[in-house]
């Protein structure tokens, strides 16, 4: 196991390149986040961008700023490759670091998200799987140590069909229509369907569900699958060099790329690029702007990379994941910020950063100032809705770069809400947990 630590406190601090990474001990007056990440293993190529812009923001915090109001921000990467048994490792090594212990976790697996849930309530330490892991975690009055915000899977799965549905002319146009789903066979990949079954009763499609096993190199038979169905759309949810294969197979059967969508796991630099011409037209699902026109990117190149260019790129500094990493880090520090509001600038440890992340209102001017304007949307977090269901917009891949070529899409809420009740209903019951009164939280 790859363990990294980083801790900006005292003079000396070198910038991590991917595979290096320079190691301090951790001072005293710090809040510490325990880093889970992946740079080997077969999802490595889109594990390290991610790493890189979740690590980069809180360094350029630290640096800019002196920390969060004036309390830096250590942390330690402990790689998972994306291992399941070896991110639950990880965790426990990692949880009670630093003067208040780990005051948030980032799984970065749905596996790992799912093995963590349990051990929150009791470890005290909240739960944040951005954009992926269970769904219904969304549910706070069930949930209450874990957070899917700004948006989930069931969420994006529905604002897959209103966008075909905008590009067929209306929703009614998708009756009869064939879509089929090319997923990865695992809890992450199936995390859509039961969505896309209710959608296809509702609006009248016909739904092929094609499972691809890890690591997702071998698809011919999916394939061929594929061109018995002849869908109108294909929808992949893939992750790692599943995704790169079966764009180079849906090219090689002509299938047009423009109808093509990805998950926003499935539309990354890494997932194009292997494909080469092939690629382009080819679409997926984002809840960020693409690129570096934003203040937080020019203050990263400034503070972090002292405006070595050439440095930042090699850090993968702009791309799609990395600009994730960006987010990611974005919620925890200001759901940190947030905290100190109630219980003062100093260290603090992980329930009063839950209540943070409870009460997390990114407004406008608040991302204005962090130099995120257009950069992402404006979100909420309540004692009731973990999620906020954020809007999600499309990319499309150009040949050399990615653009934006939609609108926002708001999800079909009113119909996530009812799922998301019922399966934390499910899971309270059989967890034996009274839903709590968010009436009655201050």
């Amino acid at each position: 196991m790859n363990f990294k630590k980083l801790s900006l406190v005292a003079a000396g601090f070198a910038v991590a390149v991917t595979g290096i990474a320079a190691t301090k001990v951790m001072a005293a007056g710090e809040v510490f986040l325990p880093l889970l990440v992946y740079r080997t293993g077969p999802y490595a190529p889109n594990g390290i961008p991610n790493a890189n812009g979740i690590r980069d923001y809180m360094t350029m915090i630290n640096k800019r700023d002196g920390g969060i109001n004036g309390v830096k921000i250590a942390w330690e990467e402990c790689d998972t490759k994306y291992n399941t048994k070896i991110g639950v490792e990880c965790y426990e090594r990692l949880k009670n670091n630093g003067e208040k212990g780990a005051v948030v976790v980032n799984p970065y697996s749905t596996g790992i998200t799912y093995q963590l849930i349990p051990k929150a309530p009791v470890d005290k330490i909240p739960i944040h799987s951005m954009g992926y892991g269970r769904t219904a975690a969304g549910d706070g009055t069930v949930f209450k140590w874990a957070f899917t915000a700004p948006t989930s899977y069931w969420s994006q799965a529905t604002t897959f069909i209103k966008y075909v549905g905008e590009q067929e002319g209306g929703m009614d146009k998708l009756k009869d229509k064939k879509i089929a789903l090319v997923y990865h066979n695992s809890a992450y990949g199936k995390e859509p369907i039961s969505t896309l079954e209710l959608l296809s009763k509702k609006f009248g499609y016909d739904l092929k569900l094609l499972a691809v096993d890890h690591p997702g190199q071998e698809q011919k038979s999916t394939w061929l699958q594929v061109r018995r169905y002849k869908p109108d759309y294909i929808f992949i949810w893939g992750w790692g060099v599943m995704n790169q294969v079966a764009i180079k197979e849906a090219a090689a059967i002509n299938f047009p790329m423009d109808h093509f969508i990805g998950v926003w796991w499935s539309g990354s630099e890494n997932d194009v690029i292997p494909a080469g011409d092939a690629a382009k037209g080819y679409k997926a699902a984002t809840f960020h702007a693409t690129g570096t026109d934003f203040g937080v990117h020019q203050d990263i190149l400034k503070y972090v990379y002292d405006g070595n260019l050439a440095k930042a790129k090699e850090n993968h500094w702009g791309e799609v994941l990395y600009n994730r990493g960006i987010i990611n880090s974005v919620y925890n520090t200001e759901a940190i910020r947030t905290a100190m509001g109630k219980y003062g600038n100093k260290p603090i440890g992980g329930e009063e950063v839950r209540w943070g992340m409870e009460n997390l209102d990114l407004t406008a001017a608040k991302l204005e100032k962090l130099g995120l304007k257009g950069y992402m949307n404006p979100h909420k977090i309540t004692c009731e809705d973990h999620e906020g269901g954020g809007p999600v917009t499309f990319q499309q891949w150009t040949g050399s770069e990615w653009k934006i070529v939609s609108k926002w899409y708001t999800p079909m809420y009113d119909i996530v809400r009812g799922q998301i009740k019922k399966a934390a209903a499910a899971y309270a019951k059989e967890n034996n947990i009274t839903p709590r009164d968010c009436s009655k939280e201050g």
